[in-house]
């Protein structure tokens, strides 16, 4: 069930060659699991578990997956190893459509709201201002009015980092001097946003996981402004993740997620890195949808996220 048309073939080799260290890493540890071996037994299914584990998807996720397949060799009765590639695509792929982890069709579909706000969180580092960036990039791109708010007011790189995104992509940024409460940052973005009729407004918050119950506070509070402007503001809060940094990811998502209610992921710098299992591990951990991943430098290596084509890549 490929997207194409929808999932363009630029897309599928963007997505490929950002995946490429990933797919090696995979497709090597599946192949050394079933060396020698024409079916799948007990010990094909063991050594793809370990497998999967070090490829950085977690042990609950893999223990699923495996449970999975199992289940599959029983009821198709005569699986040989040759078809373990391909079943496991279509595993994971309904593991991930199970958990609500619906593809995000593009850019250019209609928002389900106008102004459409998502409030930005995740640690410094991960990519987040980068990241708000490339989305200002493509929903402009789409024919939309983006409007950002620097409301990270507790570092003054971030506020500077923001306003040279808003310079390249040619969208406004709302802004106020370095230590001005974020929630009044957030508050005159969207009465900025709502008086120019914009239709995305993207809130870059402050990285700070040091006092969680700290965080927690702001978060609610900024969200809570909002709603004082715009009922339903934030109408998404998305987690951003360094999927380069694996398992580390999956205890910031544990943090955040105990915090505020995340309702979607981007997973940034798959591009360097062998640990793009990670997506498919945190997306079921959390049940939470992953909306967009990183491949790249450019403006356009931020896809929004197709699970059947992501699995494809890492393992086909």
């Amino acid at each position: 069930m490929a997207f194409f048309g929808l999932f363009s073939k630029e897309k599928k080799e963007t997505l490929d060659k950002g995946l490429e260290k990933s797919k090696e890493s995979v497709l090597s540890k599946i192949g050394r699991a079933i060396a020698g071996k024409s079916s799948i037994d007990d010990e094909v299914l063991d050594n793809l578990e370990e497998a999967l584990i070090t490829s950085d998807v977690g042990v609950e996720t893999t223990l699923r997956i495996v449970e999975r397949v199992q289940e599959r060799v029983k009821r198709d009765k005569y699986i040989g190893t040759d078809e373990l590639n391909r079943l496991l695509v279509d595993e994971i792929a309904q593991l991930l459509q199970e958990n609500n982890v619906e593809d995000v069709l593009d850019f250019e579909a209609p928002l389900p709201a106008k102004p459409y706000v998502v409030m930005v969180v995740g640690v410094n580092g991960v990519g987040k201002t980068t990241t708000i960036g490339k989305l200002a990039y493509q929903y402009k791109a789409a024919g939309k009015k983006v409007f950002l708010g620097a409301a990270d007011t507790f570092r003054a790189a971030a506020v500077e980092q923001l306003c040279l995104w808003g310079e390249r992509v040619g969208v406004p940024v709302i802004k106020q001097q370095q230590g001005s409460d974020p929630a009044s940052v957030a508050f005159d973005t969207l009465q900025s946003a709502k008086a120019n009729d914009a239709d995305v407004v993207l809130i870059d918050t402050a990285g700070r996981l040091h006092n969680k119950i700290n965080l927690m506070n702001e978060l609610t509070k900024i969200k809570n402004v909002m709603q004082k402007v715009i009922p339903g503001a934030p109408h998404d809060v998305m987690l951003v993740l360094d999927g380069s940094t694996g398992q580390n990811a999956f205890e910031q998502a544990r943090q955040f997620t105990a915090a505020t209610q995340v309702t979607s992921l981007a997973i940034t710098k798959l591009d360097g890195t062998a640990k793009g299992g990670v997506v498919i591990g945190i997306s079921d951990q959390f049940k939470i949808p992953v909306r967009y991943i990183g491949l790249g430098e450019k403006m356009t290596d931020l896809q929004c996220f197709n699970r059947v084509e992501f699995v494809k890549s890492i393992i086909l």
